[in-house]
C-alpha cells in the first residue's frame, strides 16, 4: 500500500528543507504546497506568542471531515528540529541514503513520522473517499523551542477541542532504543525553574563577614541529589537536573548573587507545589544563610506552565484498536514503553481528555551528529496508521 520509494522521496525533500525552530516557513509551505498537489485541502494556520518570545509562527493544518458521524482522530508531528550541530560525517541536509538508513537532521525526530503520516493521510483519501467521522492533522512548529508554541496555539485557538484520539508518530522505538516497532504509552512531565539566592558581598580576604550566595547555592545542589521522588509504576521517577549556575564576585568579593537553573521531570503525582516543596527541603537540609526565591519560568499561557505527565490504558478501545493495526501491519506485538521526557504529547495528552500514544521509526542520533531514520520502519509506521484510519473511519 505505501510505497517504500514514496517514503524516501518525501522524506529526502523535508531534510533538504532547513527548520530549526523559529524557522519553519520554508517547509510548512512545501508541506501545504505537498497536500494541495495530493488533492487534500490544507491550509497555513498563523499564531503570534506576544507574552514572552514575541514570535510570530506557523502550523499546517489538514481537516478531513467524513459524511457520517464517527470518532475525531488528531495526527500531530513537528516540522521544526534542534539546531545543527557539529561533527556530521555526511551533508545533514542531503537525505544520505546508506542502505536501510536515511541520515539528516531531523531524519529520526521527526521528519520520518511527518512523512509516514502525509503518505498515510494520500493513501487513506485515494482509497476511501466516503469515511465516517474526522481527521485533523497538524504540522506544526517550535516542538523542539520553548513551550511547544505551535501545538499550544491549536489547543488554546480551539482547534482540539473535539478529539477522541491522538497519534503522535514520534520515533518511539528510537527514543528509548527498544527494537521496532515500539508503542509508548506515556511520558513524564517536567517544568522549568529557577532558585535565586540574595547575600551579603565581603572581601574574599574576610569571606566570614560576608553570606555566600555562591556557596550556598553550591550546597543546595549537593542537596539536590536527595530528592525524595514519587515512584510511578510505568514512568519510574522524576529527576532534578541542574542546567546552569550562575554566580560571580567580581575580582576579590564575597558573591552577593547566586542563581540555580533546573529542568525537572516529573510523573503523575508531582506538581508545582511538590517541587517546591522538595526545593525547601532541600533547602533545610543545606542550612543555607541566604534569602531565597523559587521562581517557575514564565509561560505564554496558563495551560504552557509545564507539560504534566500523563498514562493511557491499554484497556482503552482506540488504544487498542491501534496496537492492533501495529500487530496487523507489522506481523508482531509492538513494545509498550513510556517516554522518559517531554514534548507536544504532554499537551494532548493532559489538556484534551483523550487519550495520546507516541509510535514511529527506529533510528539514532536524535539531537546529536549522522542522526538517522530506518526506512523500513518508516515505511511500517505509515501502513499501520493507514490501517487504524481504515478500522476506525473507513
Amino acid at each position: 500500500m505505501i510505497k517504500q520509494r514514496e517514503v524516501v522521496e518525501l522524506a529526502k525533500k523535508l531534510i533538504s528543507i532547513k527548520s530549526p525552530y523559529f524557522e519553519e516557513d520554508r517547509i510548512m509551505a512545501f508541506v501545504e504546497d505537498w497536500f494541495h498537489a495530493n488533492g487534500m485541502n490544507a491550509r497555513i494556520h498563523e499564531y503570534h506568542e506576544a507574552k514572552v518570545t514575541g514570535f510570530k509562527g506557523k502550523n499546517v493544518i489538514l481537516e478531513l471531515k467524513g459524511g457520517a458521524p464517527g470518532p475525531s482522530i488528531c495526527i500531530n508531528g513537528h516540522l521544526d528540529t534542534v539546531k545543527l550541530c557539529s561533527g556530521w560525517t555526511v551533508d545533514p541536509y542531503a537525505g544520505y541514503v546508506d542502505g536501510d538508513r536515511i541520515y539528516g537532521v531531523g531524519a529520526l525526530d521527526m521528519k520520518s513520522g511527518c512523512a509516514a503520516t502525509m503518505l498515510a493521510l494520500k493513501a487513506f483519501t485515494e482509497n476511501h473517499p466516503r469515511f465516517k467521522g474526522k481527521i485533523i492533522a497538524t504540522y506544526v512548529s517550535v516542538e523542539e523551542g520553548p513551550y511547544g508554541l505551535g501545538t499550544n496555539a491549536l489547543i488554546e485557538e480551539g482547534y482540539l477541542k473535539d478529539i477522541d484520539f491522538s497519534i503522535v508518530t514520534e520515533p518511539s522505538a528510537g527514543f528509548v532504543g527498544n527494537p521496532f516497532p515500539t508503542v509508548c504509552l506515556g511520558a513524564r512531565g517536567g517544568y522549568g525553574l529557577e532558585i535565586e539566592f540574595f547575600g551579603k558581598s565581603a572581601h574574599a580576604a574576610l569571606p566570614q563577614r560576608g553570606k555566600s550566595a555562591a556557596l550556598d547555592a553550591a550546597k543546595v545542589v549537593c542537596e539536590l541529589e536527595n530528592v525524595s521522588y514519587i515512584a510511578d509504576e510505568h514512568l519510574g521517577t522524576g529527576a532534578a537536573c541542574v542546567v546552569a549556575l550562575e554566580s560571580d564576585g567580581g575580582a576579590c568579593s564575597v558573591p552577593d548573587y547566586a542563581r540555580i537553573k533546573l529542568f525537572w521531570h516529573i510523573v503523575v503525582g508531582e506538581s508545582e507545589e511538590t517541587i517546591v516543596k522538595e526545593i525547601e527541603k532541600a533547602i533545610h537540609r543545606a542550612g543555607i544563610q541566604c534569602r531565597y526565591k523559587i521562581s517557575f519560568r514564565e509561560a505564554p499561557s496558563e495551560g504552557s506552565r509545564g507539560f504534566m505527565p500523563y498514562t493511557v490504558k491499554e484497556e482503552d478501545p482506540f488504544v487498542a484498536s491501534f496496537i492492533d493495526s501495529v500487530m496487523s501491519a507489522c506481523g508482531a506485538a509492538p513494545a509498550r514503553a513510556y517516554f522518559q521526557s517531554i514534548g507536544d504529547f504532554n499537551y494532548l495528552g493532559t489538556r484534551l481528555n483523550a487519550p495520546v500514544v507516541l509510535f514511529g521509526a527506529e533510528g539514532e542520533n536524535f539531537h546529536s551528529r549522522d542522526e538517522y531514520a530506518i526506512i523500513s520502519s518508516m515505511v511500517k509506521t505509515a501502513e499501520v496508521v493507514y490501517d487504524f484510519l481504515r478500522k476506525e473511519l473507513g
